[in-house]
């Protein structure tokens, strides 16, 4: 049976919450930070995340020389993607068969998570910078969740605009924007709520009509 995905907008540590969804004692915690090609920095603010918590955190670099990157993906009771470059990612994904690890994990149960690019990946499209300064629509997510996602919303100005003209003219199917702070919980591909680390952070269904806020829950 298929696990859970946590999409977030971006910002805010969701470890605690990561680790209540999985349900395990101890969970394999693992961290691909592929979009920021393995920037060493980010790496380091994931175990300085997650060692306070009791799970047994690992991570997967893609760049240099890959040590069995899709198999330890694969065996991942939780798996949490960093931002950064969405395309880039997906297509380094693909070469090296993470893409195909990933959907192995959550048909086995894993929790599935990640912020910005983490948030985008999931889904059939997204809205994304990885093709230059200017916010374009990609349209080849893993597409594990149907619709599209719009991470930043309210932190990045040209975000809402840009993520309701794409879906209002048809580059992008109809989908959900999330606040930083916030995050869209699917258990399988069925959304069951909106959680957010702050009061004044949301999450919105977005179609060709517009957008409709959704009930949030604060954590």
């Amino acid at each position: 049976m298929a696990g859970r995905i946590l999409a977030c907008g971006g910002a805010g540590d969701f470890t605690a919450f990561l680790l209540e969804l999985s349900g395990r004692t101890r969970p394999r915690f693992c961290c691909l930070p592929t979009a920021s090609a393995d920037d060493p920095a980010h790496i380091v603010g994931f175990y300085q995340r997650v060692l306070a918590h009791d799970c047994d955190p690992f991570h997967v670099e893609l760049f240099g020389t890959p040590q069995q990157p899709a198999e330890r993906v694969a065996a991942a009771d939780i798996v949490w993607v960093g931002g950064g470059n969405t395309a880039n990612m997906l297509a380094i994904w693909r070469l090296h068969g993470i893409d195909l690890a990933l959907r192995a994990a959550w048909e086995r149960g894993a929790v599935l998570a990640g912020a910005s690019a983490g948030g985008n990946c999931w889904f059939q499209g997204n809205v994304t910078d990885s093709f230059g300064p200017q916010l374009a629509a990609l349209a080849d997510g893993l597409g594990m969740l149907g619709g599209s996602f719009c991470p930043h919303y309210d932190s990045e100005k040209l975000r809402r605009p840009t993520y309701r003209q794409l879906v209002a003219d048809g580059s992008l199917p109809p989908g959900i924007a999330c606040d930083d702070f916030a995050a869209a919980l699917y258990d399988g591909t069925e959304l069951t709520e909106i959680v957010t680390l702050r009061a004044s952070a949301g999450g919105y269904r977005v179609t060709a009509d517009g957008e409709e806020p959704l009930l949030a829950r604060l954590l």
